[in-house]
């Protein structure tokens, strides 16, 4: 078993100079896949982010429907309008109540205060664009250069890896996008003060919104690459089940020092990207014990285990 290991990472090697012309020819098509994924997504910058402004749309606009329903204009903090508040905007976004159509002539406010400030934030939503829109393109290309080092049973083993990762950072995208950001925003906007004597309004910079929007997207995308982490380190063998149960409260903390630091300094945001952490982090903790039953039902089969 072992010398057909050998065999096959033997037939796999290959001098320098070929591994450094084969890097060259995958970095050239990955910063080629950038350029295009760029140019494509410079070219729509202008809807992508009325895109991202949905949630800003959404939550604006039941604000204004629960201001006409009290007869009254946003101002101190009420904690049963806020509750009643937070009710209505998560029916709206699991889709259980309608969202209140905008007033006629109602509209979204953002501004810029530096004359070249919108076209910089296109550039960056440009670029941001192109790394998801490339990803599996980029990913393909790391998988096929380490891929050849690789033994057959690692190489399948990796596979399902490329298709978790982003599969959870889409699920921690639209947690973003659905929930988290509409929420975020909702609560800002309530703490708007418009009266006849004092307007204290909410007018992002576009600049600003797009950082809130990429700060979220990027920590709940990675944060919910932790059961990739954790499998990946249990097939090593560097972590076990019972050392992830015994930690447990440990990570638990750790979960919440992480999303306060990761969130705006809102108790919603930072519970809400906490408690999927929490449930992805014993989803781990199981994923590490069917490897580690997996590797004892070889070992009494007497099969040789090789090492990731």
């Amino acid at each position: 078993m072992t010398d057909s290991y050998d065999d096959e990472i033997e037939a796999s090697r290959a001098p320098l100079l070929d591994h450094l012309v084969e890097l060259r020819s995958r970095l050239i098509i990955c910063v080629a896949a950038l350029l295009v994924g760029f140019a494509v997504c410079f070219g729509f910058s202008e809807p992508i982010y009325r895109f991202l402004l949905h949630p800003f749309a959404i939550a604006s606009q039941l604000l204004a429907a629960e201001q006409v329903a009290h007869a009254e204009q946003a101002g101190g903090f009420d904690i049963g309008k806020f509750f009643a508040g937070t009710r209505d905007l998560f029916l709206a976004l699991v889709g259980a109540r309608e969202v209140p159509a905008s007033a006629e002539g109602d509209k979204l406010n953002l501004i810029f205060t530096a004359p070249l400030e919108f076209f910089f934030t296109k550039l960056k939503l440009a670029g941001f664009g192109a790394v998801v829109l490339t990803f599996p393109v980029l990913a393909w290309q790391v998988y096929g250069f380490v891929a050849p080092g690789l033994y057959k049973r690692e190489r399948k083993a990796f596979v399902p890896f490329l298709l978790a990762s982003p599969t959870l950072f889409l699920m921690g995208a639209g947690l973003v996008y659905y929930i988290i950001l509409p929420f975020v925003l909702w609560f800002s906007l309530s703490q708007q003060i418009v009266d006849a004597q004092v307007s204290v309004q909410l007018l992002p910079k576009v600049s600003d919104y797009l950082s809130l929007v990429t700060t979220l997207l990027l920590a709940f995308g990675l944060c919910f690459q932790l059961p990739v982490v954790l499998t990946l380190l249990g097939m090593a063998g560097i972590v076990s089940s019972d050392m992830l149960k015994a930690g447990r409260r440990y990570a638990i903390v750790a979960v919440f020092v992480v999303a306060a630091v990761v969130t705006p300094p809102d108790p919603i945001s930072q519970t809400m990207l906490a408690l999927p952490i929490i449930l992805l982090y014993e989803i781990s903790i199981w994923c590490v014990r069917l490897i580690e039953r997996a590797r004892r039902r070889e070992d009494e089969a007497g099969t040789d285990i090789v090492p990731v």
